[in-house]
């Protein structure tokens, strides 16, 4: 196919800049297909996925369509010698590559644009989600469960590991963790990832933690409530029993969404009601979180009471319900934005290794889209603006403003 005009290979090559940013570590992904009938590089199927998924294009018919819609213009940076890859390429490709790999090279990329933000003052929220329609029942193929590291206030999935049932978040939340730089973060994980190994493994990563304590861990959580009520108990005590744990305290109301909630936020360093305390790494504090919401409609009231553990210096009670009311993000701006713009839940790529490596194809879109601050638009009509305007396109690739 024709290069068009010396004018257009120009302009190509300064919009080939855009793909700096993982090109290098491209180089090092290696093509898992046979030499022999290799018709479509590996750098123009994976770059063409991803700039027609950052368009809106959720699956690999899309991806065709789009890339014939613009072959001409693709055509100027990327090696096309038999036109723009078919869908059956794309399924192909991502079936066979590694995700480990694969998610290797997002992370290069998302490591370097988290730089931007220093080291100090990092907040990592872990949490896990499941593809519902990946499985495949007929094979006994379980759908895959994504456990994702999200920067909180960042917009951006520093890192992922994938794991084939829910009940493997524990094992999987380890070696997510070895993959993070942790250094001067806070990470934040529901109950699910309350264990004495996960928690040293933040501590000795230069991190800390904040996690969630439910009855997966009962007397721990038993220990917990106690804290708070004898921090309540009006009484006097003598010389001889343990002082009233010391707690600072934060109140917020907002009012949003049909409804008005309340929350208090109690923190407190007395650990000496804590008998399990040595067992956890560098415990430092314990919180208590009471969120009161009524629905204005209706008038009704709910009450909700949940307590978490924390290591190093206790933070100020505010800092401490910033991170706790932080972490919902990754439900709110990750997973719910996947399913919302992305369409997820409705993905039915099942054979082989393609679910797992178009998750981390919508992590690196999604990661994009959440670069631009200037944005206005939502997410789902964000990438809709990508796909009629080119310009905007080539600004979320580069990272900059439109």
């Amino acid at each position: 196919m024709a290069r068009g005009t010396e004018s257009e290979r120009l302009e190509a090559a300064n919009e080939g800049v855009a793909l700096g940013h993982f090109e290098e570590a491209l180089k090092g992904l290696g093509d898992p297909r046979r030499g022999q009938g290799r018709r479509y590089p590996l750098r123009t199927v994976i770059v063409t996925a991803l700039m027609s998924m950052v368009c809106g294009c959720d699956d690999a018919e899309s991806m065709e369509v789009w890339g014939d819609a613009n072959e001409q213009w693709l055509s100027t940076f990327l090696e096309m010698p038999h036109g723009n890859p078919t869908q059956d390429v794309f399924l192909s490709v991502f079936g066979a590559l590694s995700p480990e790999r694969f998610s290797k090279v997002y992370q290069a990329w998302a490591e370097l644009i988290s730089l931007r933000l220093g080291p100090e003052g990092k907040h990592l929220a872990l949490d896990g989600k499941t593809s519902r329609r990946s499985g495949d029942a007929s094979t006994d193929k379980p759908a895959i469960h994504t456990v994702s590291a999200w920067l909180c206030g960042a917009g951006l999935v520093l890192a992922q590991c994938q794991t084939g049932v829910k009940s493997n978040e524990i094992v999987a939340i380890p070696e997510l963790l070895r993959i993070l730089d942790l250094r001067g973060a806070t990470v934040t994980i529901d109950a699910m990832g309350c264990q004495t190994a996960i928690a040293a493994a933040i501590v000795e990563g230069g991190g800390d933690y904040l996690l969630a304590t439910k009855d997966n861990q009962p007397t721990l959580h038993a220990a917990l409530k106690e804290t708070f009520r004898e921090a309540d108990e009006p009484r006097r005590r003598t010389v001889d029993e343990t002082p009233r744990p010391r707690v600072e305290v934060h109140e917020a109301t907002q009012k949003g969404h049909g409804r008005i909630e309340c929350r208090r936020v109690r923190v407190s360093d007395s650990l000496e009601w804590i008998q399990s305390a040595d067992r956890w790494s560098n415990l430092g504090y314990v919180v208590e979180v009471t969120r009161q919401r009524t629905v204005l409609s209706s008038g009704k009231t709910s009450t909700e009471v949940a307590h978490y553990i924390g290591s190093g210096p206790p933070p100020a009670a505010a800092r401490v319900a910033a991170l706790v009311r932080g972490h919902w993000g990754i439900e709110n701006e990750l997973h719910w934005v996947l399913d919302m713009a992305f369409h997820e839940d409705q993905a039915r790529h099942r054979a082989r290794n393609t679910a797992a490596n178009f998750t981390t194809l919508r992590h690196f879109a999604l990661s994009l889209v959440k670069q631009d601050a200037t944005r206005k638009l939502g997410v789902a009509n964000s990438r809709k603006r990508a796909g009629f305007d080119r310009r905007y396109l080539i600004s979320l690739l580069l990272g900059r403003s439109a």
